[in-house]
């Protein structure tokens, strides 16, 4: 993987942990991939996803960036209501959401669901990425054809370097 990763969105819950864990998160020498604030039932979950440069994230490196980022979320309070910290790796299967994200996953394969069946009444896209540019995927396939994407018309786009090629279960 290369350069930078995750950008989150201004202002929200989200973009504020991010700049909160980052420094956290890279003085262990690891990559913030992601920072999500999502609701799961009536809890809330703040989901802090790392990568490692060359490695893999471990139960270790979790416990680190969660012992030394939650005495720094209680002492800033940036989230009024009850939540759930987790401190997790990004995974084989990642999905990617922004920017950062292809351009740092560019040469390699991945999965995309689209949203709606495309001319052909095909729904799900693997292959190589090889570029990104304005929201446009554009995917090299195995039988050497490539297809055009827009993020905007995928319900997901994955990393697909885990033991699932092929399969589409989300």
């Amino acid at each position: 993987m290369k350069g930078v990763y995750a950008l989150a969105k201004k202002g929200t819950t989200a973009s504020v942990v991010y700049d909160l864990a980052k420094p956290i998160v890279e003085e262990l020498g690891l990559v913030l991939w992601d920072v999500r604030f999502e609701k799961e039932g009536s809890s809330w979950f703040l989901r802090v996803i790392l990568d490692k440069p060359g490695g893999s994230v471990d139960m270790n490196d979790c416990e680190a960036v969660s012992r030394r980022l939650d005495p720094v979320l209680d002492e800033t309070d940036p989230i009024e209501q009850s939540y759930y910290l987790e401190v997790g790796s990004a995974g084989l299967g990642r999905e990617l959401r922004n920017p950062a994200h292809f351009e740092a996953c560019l040469g390699m394969e991945i999965r995309a669901r689209l949203i709606r069946a495309d001319e052909t009444g095909r729904r799900d896209v693997e292959g190589t990425l090889v570029s990104y540019e304005d929201g446009v995927l554009t995917i090299k396939q195995a039988d050497g054809t490539e297809s055009k994407l827009t993020v905007k018309g995928c319900s997901f786009v994955k990393l697909n370097d885990d033991s699932d090629i092929g399969q589409f279960d989300d």
